[in-house]
């Protein structure tokens, strides 16, 4: 019979990058999806049109608007964790609850918060162009933000540092902890 640490080192890493718009959720999703050899998939492109156009016309969503979108989001989960690959997913989840639904895909599921000020991600936001979310926003979203609790597997990182430090402040985290990040895993959700 295996000990608990060998089955924990057979658990592929799968990872939800989160935080509020304009943290830097895409880019550094994909550059820690491509260090562990895992597909990135952005959270956003599972969002309904009219999740979209509320949010494109200034106006926040609230729990039932992400309800479907969240479930959509815990069955991809579900799908990788079933298959027992790895996977990045850039989501928000920038509540508890959300975070707890996705976690229903899979228990083992980590979290990496892209932390920073206001002021900086208004700045990223205006800078970025062709996207939805209007910086108008970012205070609702601010207001929505609960921080990772400590019984939560993730870690929050300062968005000042460059994108690969923030990916490899990810993988150290979860070598800690014993679970493997190769490129075996990387066969699409």
């Amino acid at each position: 019979m295996a000990d608990s640490t060998e089955s924990k080192q057979s658990l592929p890493q799968r990872w939800v990058v989160m935080g509020v718009s304009g943290c830097g959720k895409s880019a550094v999703g994909q550059l820690l999806a491509d260090r562990l050899g895992v597909s990135h998939f952005e959270g956003d492109a599972y969002h309904p049109p009219a999740n979209i156009e509320k949010m494109a016309a200034g106006m926040p969503l609230d729990d039932s608007d992400r309800h479907g979108w969240l479930i959509l989001l815990q069955q991809r989960i579900a799908d990788a964790a079933n298959k027992g690959i790895g996977l990045v997913l850039s989501c928000s989840a920038l509540k508890r609850r959300y975070r707890d639904l996705l976690r229903e895909g899979d228990p083992h599921l980590l979290f990496l918060h892209l932390d920073g000020d206001r002021e900086l991600i208004a700045e990223r936001m205006r800078a970025r162009s062709n996207h939805f979310m209007p910086v108008a926003l970012l205070d609702s979203q601010f207001r929505d933000l609960e921080r990772l609790q400590p019984d939560e597997s993730g870690l929050a990182v300062d968005i000042r540092l460059p994108p690969e430090a923030l990916a490899g402040q990810a993988q150290q985290y979860a070598k800690q902890r014993g679970m493997t990040g190769s490129a075996e895993q990387g066969e699409n959700a």
